[in-house]
């Protein structure tokens, strides 16, 4: 799906002003460092901006912060979801604590999502291993 112009400057400047998480979760993916997986950062996708995206296995990866927990951002992140999940794009949510303090399990968990889907056992739709902030 095509980003809108709006979205893709969106994702340009979001590129240059990402989180703590954010960055050192990049550092972890970039230039193809886990077991050979490109994931892009800040991709637009349609109206949206995804953390971190992963093409060859469709996965959105979602660093989420204290500011996905309150008001009506669960729903507004539960909208989104729903949308890529009819674009056949899975969502896994890492809470940005889990990425900050054990980066080891927010790794591991990515590579369990991915071994699921390359298995084939793993359905279309949100996957989160990891709740809470």
């Amino acid at each position: 799906m095509d980003a809108k112009p709006r979205t893709r400057a969106r994702a340009k400047a979001l590129r240059q002003d990402m989180s703590l998480p954010e960055v050192l979760l990049w550092r972890e993916l970039r230039g193809d460092r886990l077991e050979g997986l490109r994931f892009r950062r800040q991709h637009p996708f349609g109206l949206y901006v995804l953390d971190f995206y992963c093409d060859p296995v469709r996965l959105a990866v979602e660093v989420d912060g204290a500011m996905h927990y309150v008001e009506d951002r669960p729903e507004r992140d539960a909208a989104r979801d729903a949308f890529l999940v009819q674009a056949g794009i899975r969502t896994l949510r890492l809470p940005a604590r889990v990425v900050l303090k054990d980066m080891a399990t927010a790794l591991d968990t990515i590579l369990a999502v991915v071994r699921e889907h390359s298995a084939g056992c793993s359905p279309l739709g949100e996957l989160s291993p990891l709740r809470g902030d």
